[in-house]
């Protein structure tokens, strides 16, 4: 008996054996694409190279220099990293906490020794030992209540309580080596395909390196980011602290129907930061703050909320944003592709925009541009600023820490803050949020909401996004004064029933399915709460609207 498939890396039809693996079709019909393949995209849905095929498909395989194949990878490791201590330190418990600096950082709980390098390299030689034994990474589909009952094979309940909370039958489960953990998606087949991988002692813990998804065939080098490290701590922490480290105790507030207090408090941490971030420019007698940040990082609505703080103590805040001083539409810089490249430092008209900035600071009366996107060009309204003795300028754009964006403007007379939504949520302790999630969610619902774009237009777009910001944002990040968290930890909750119907009108047969499908699994692990709960000043209230702030 054979299946009907049409492969995309051969771009031609192929006919393969009745339940063959993905493994299995590849190898057989000598599919090779200079790197290994780590899992394939069957119907556009992402599967392991263990998936069967019992019915025609379309399939593609991908290796590491796909966002999923690096996805899958990294994840598997956390597994090799656990099972490794788990040999050698049976009390240590691993928290795998963020990324950064081209890794993911982890903590180690209840070492029976101080950790050092001494230590590290031995967790390592463990983990390469566990490689070249190639054992298997054992998928097994458990009834999630009997998954709940027999919770000792894991080190915590907290994952069994999302099983209950996610209202499904059964739970996927990995197996190494005896060893079980849960990974909320696909693993490799086996730990022989993971032999490119460093670990390093990294501030109080280990720092687990994998190659970048565009240089597939080597480990990036560290760069120090103290100023992100800390801010990423200070909110796991407080997570921590407010006993709301992982998702179930966030579904556990929502149910006790207590969820009004937790938004009240995280509301009320962000106003204090920027209360006191208010304080601090008022000590320097700064006279322009600069705001910079990714893509759906809330810079408006903090460019707002930072203006308030300021209005408190007695200034005048005026409001710039660099998106009104882009180039004309056909000046616009082209990436690799031959796209727009709006990410880029060359997309904004420097020279009109210093020379802005220095007239306003010198006292004259200047007009500022709106930027009109649906015809690519600026346009002269009649909209005219002038600072008063009390006035400072607080300018939010991507480019803000760039030092070439002000470069006639003296450093002495900035303030530069750097806003990100750092999501402190984990899953549970070995599965991490990335805060490009957080973000990506936000994007979607803003776009459907205020700018016309489908979540395919949106999902698109976002690798170009992605490209832009390792390019033009995050090399500058550290040159901040200061960092603003602006992930709030309720929030995934909120914008969940805002996602959900954008993410179910994307196709099947739309390259983009993949990744809705995986973000609507990923928002399945929350309960929704109500967004009339939500304060008018939030930062949800720039993507969800009902907003008092005017944009």
């Amino acid at each position: 008996m054979t299946v009907d498939v049409f492969c995309k890396n051969l771009d031609a039809p192929i006919v393969v054996p009745y339940g063959s693996t993905l493994k299995e079709i590849a190898e057989l019909n000598q599919i090779k694409n200079g790197l290994p393949f780590l899992g394939g995209l069957v119907n556009n849905k992402v599967r392991s190279l263990s998936y069967r095929v019992h019915k025609p498909s379309v399939i593609e395989f991908f290796d590491m220099s796909s966002t999923y194949g690096i996805e899958m990878y990294t994840r598997s490791l956390f597994f090799v990293l656990y099972k490794a201590i788990h040999d050698l330190y049976p009390s240590a418990i691993v928290h795998v906490l963020h990324s950064i600096s081209g890794g993911k950082y982890c903590e180690l709980e209840n070492l029976p020794v101080q950790l050092n390098t001494d230590i590290v390299a031995k967790i390592q030689h463990r983990m390469n030992l566990i490689v070249e034994a190639n054992y298997p990474l054992i998928r097994r589909e458990v009834l999630s209540e009997k998954a709940f009952q027999e919770r000792t094979f894991f080190d915590t309940d907290t994952e069994m309580d999302i099983f209950l909370d996610r209202n499904k039958f059964f739970t996927t489960v990995y197996e190494l080596d005896n060893v079980v953990n849960y990974y909320y998606s696909h693993l490799l087949p086996s730990t022989g395909y993971l032999k490119l991988f460093s670990l390093e002692l990294y501030e109080t813990g280990l720092l687990l390196k994998v190659p970048h998804r565009k240089r597939p065939t080597s480990i990036p080098q560290t760069r120090k980011m103290p100023k992100l490290f800390t801010v990423y701590k200070q909110f796991k922490e407080w997570g921590k602290r407010i006993g709301v480290p992982y998702i179930s105790d966030l579904n556990k507030r929502i149910e006790k129907k207590d969820i009004g207090d937790l938004i009240l408090t995280t509301e009320a941490l962000q106003e204090k930061i920027w209360a006191n971030t208010a304080d601090e420019i008022m000590k320097r007698g700064t006279k322009m703050v600069l705001i910079s940040g990714p893509s759906s990082s809330g810079k408006t609505t903090s460019c707002k909320r930072l203006s308030v703080q300021l209005s408190v103590l007695g200034y005048h805040p005026v409001q710039i944003s660099v998106d009104d001083f882009f180039v004309e539409r056909t000046e616009t810089p082209l990436d690799e592709h031959g796209n727009y490249d709006f990410e880029a430092l060359e997309a904004i008209d420097l020279k009109l925009f210093n020379n802005t900035l220095l007239s306003l600071l010198h006292g004259e009366e200047v007009e500022i541009p709106r930027f009109n996107f649906t015809l690519g060009t600026k346009e002269w309204v009649g909209h005219k600023l002038k600072m008063q003795p009390n006035s400072i300028l607080v300018v939010e754009g991507i480019h803000c820490l760039n030092p070439k964006l002000t470069e006639l403007v003296e450093d002495s007379t900035k303030y530069k803050i750097f806003v990100s939504a750092l999501t402190s949520l984990s899953i549970d302790k070995m599965n991490p949020i990335p805060t490009t999630d957080n973000r990506l969610i936000r994007r979607i619902i803003r776009d459907y909401n205020y700018r016309g774009y489908s979540a395919v237009n949106t999902l698109n777009r976002w690798p170009s996004v992605r490209n832009g910001e390792e390019k033009n944002i995050f090399p500058y990040q550290e040159n901040a004064d200061m960092m603003f968290n602006t992930s709030l930890v309720y929030e995934l909750g909120v914008l969940k029933p805002y996602a959900l119907p954008i993410l179910l009108e994307v196709p099947e047969t739309s390259p983009e399915y993949a990744e809705a499908a995986r973000l609507l699994n990923f928002l399945s692990y929350f309960k929704p709460i109500p967004d009339e709960l939500i304060p008018g000043t939030s930062i949800l209230r720039e993507f969800v609207g009902g907003s008092k702030f005017s944009y």
